[in-house]
């Protein structure tokens, strides 16, 4: 495998004003077309090209002026042009699209090593992590501090409404959702490594991703490598053992730096909170324990984790000495990311929510959350898993009980195996049957659209929530003529 070409931070940082042109390969990723927006904000010539332009990202892309192209529409002497190519991580490192960028004779990076070093080495990084939470947090984060009056960088990985998933801002501080897979075939380590973080938030840590890594030990050794580079502080959940562990093995790193401890367990390290929760349809109020005093704020915002991710944002905007009163002002409204909770309208006088929820313990959460908005409604769920651990058996049992919370239950069943290391395939009529025997309540498998339709077409009526948890398509329905049938 021919590399010559290939730049690491170090290689790239050291030819960076050599580069003027760069082009995105495979810019439909969120991440991928964020990234793209960052560099063209920054006075780069910035192309992209994918094979396939699906919304919501190509709608997003189509806004920003950026030349996006059909991949087999250009050719590798059209990529000569530029002075940097920008690999995505699903360009797979065995084919013929890996062949032909090393021969190109241009060099060429990850998008993580290529935002760290024109974007994120001059900023004031604040890096969001964990398992469930990263986007939402950045986003709030992002709001909270635009509040405050200032005007800080992003990168979202989420479409976010009337809004840039990414802003380079005028301010020192950018907040960037850093996540823990891996960064391209090239660079197969997490992409928080090249993020030159400052300040790290943990937001939680358990096992997910089963289709990089074997364990969560594997995971929680890419924190191990990231946490003595952080710069300024440590924000961290101690709800999750993992979260607790890494302090604990990393605690005399943190002895002339910043650390502080939330979560919904109180403990000798978590004394902030959250803590009283209350939830109305119309919002939440809580307290969070600042200096030894609790203090209680209001928000719009609705869930059990919401506010976990909310919490954490009031510790980092007080640490860095902003008053409470205006903290207390500027959670006041906030809004959710798309995909996130995210009310389409009615379908047939029910309720349809769209949400990314995929891992089991997201279920769970996110369907105590609308049960808590919607008191008066039957919710029914529909899960799609389809992620690659999601449609593995990692998560077998887990999913039977994440969905006992629903009054009724519709399964879609993966369309293709499961690409999790060691693992086989979901079994959905295993899940079936173990929820069905856990609790007495409709429980319907379909593999089809047509199927997907007929089913919500019976179950739809007054006082009806569908809410459908999908980090994907969920067998085209997004963009199937079930949106036109949705009324605003």
């Amino acid at each position: 495998m021919n590399l010559t070409y290939k730049y690491g931070f170090n290689e790239l940082e050291l030819n960076k004003e050599k580069i003027k042109k760069i082009f995105f390969y495979r810019i439909c990723g969120t991440g991928m077309g964020a990234a793209a927006i960052l560099l063209k904000q920054k006075g780069y010539a910035v192309e992209g090209g994918d094979s396939v332009f699906y919304p919501p990202m190509s709608t997003y892309l189509s806004s920003t002026d950026i030349p996006c192209h059909k991949l087999n529409e250009i050719n590798a002497d059209y990529l000569k042009k530029f002075d940097l190519i920008v690999v995505g991580n699903v360009v797979p490192g065995n084919g013929d699209e890996a062949k032909m960028i090393e021969n190109l004779g241009v060099p060429f990076a990850s998008f993580p090593t290529t935002i760290g070093v024109f974007v994120l080495k001059e900023r004031n990084v604040v890096g969001v992590s964990g398992t469930h939470g990263k986007t939402t947090t950045t986003h709030f984060l992002t709001q909270i501090f635009e509040n405050l009056g200032m005007s800080p960088g992003y990168l979202i990985g989420g479409i976010i409404e009337n809004k840039s998933s990414s802003f380079l801002g005028k301010s020192d501080y950018f907040f960037i959702e850093s996540d823990e897979y891996d960064s391209c075939y090239f660079e197969k380590f997490s992409k928080f490594q090249n993020y030159c973080i400052d300040h790290l938030i943990l937001t939680s840590l358990e096992f997910d991703h089963a289709d990089i890594f074997n364990s969560i030990t594997d995971i929680e050794k890419e924190f191990e490598t990231v946490i003595p580079k952080v710069g300024k502080s440590f924000i961290f959940n101690t709800d999750y053992p993992s979260g607790e562990k890494l302090f604990k093995n990393f605690s005399k790193v943190f002895d002339d730096k910043k650390w502080t401890a939330y979560g919904n367990k109180l403990s000798s390290l978590n004394k902030s909170g959250p803590s009283n929760v209350r939830t109305s349809e119309h919002g939440s109020e809580f307290d969070v324990c600042l200096e030894n005093k609790n203090v209680t704020f209001r928000t719009n915002i609705i869930g059990e984790h919401n506010i976990l991710n909310l919490t954490t944002s009031i510790l980092f905007a007080y640490q860095e000495g902003f008053a409470v009163e205006k903290i207390q002002k500027a959670i006041a409204n906030l809004k959710m990311v798309k995909r996130r909770q995210e009310i389409r309208g009615k379908y047939r006088e029910t309720v349809v929510i769209d949400d990314f929820a995929h891992h089991p313990r997201a279920v769970e959460v996110t369907i105590k959350a609308v049960k808590a908005q919607y008191k008066d409604s039957e919710i029914i769920v529909v899960l799609d898993p389809m992620s690659a651990t999601s449609r593995s058996n990692v998560f077998q049992k887990e999913f039977a009980q994440s969905v006992l919370l629903s009054d009724k239950l519709v399964i879609v069943k993966p369309n293709k195996k499961t690409t999790a290391k060691a693992w086989a395939d979901l079994d959905c009529e295993l899940l079936k049957a173990d929820i069905e025997k856990a609790k007495k309540m409709s429980v319907e498998l379909v593999s089809e659209l047509n199927e997907l339709r007929a089913v919500l077409e019976k179950l739809a009526g007054k006082n009806r929530v569908f809410l459908i948890l999908s980090n994907g398509t969920c067998l085209g329905l997004w963009s199937s003529s079930f949106i036109n049938e949705i009324q605003a």
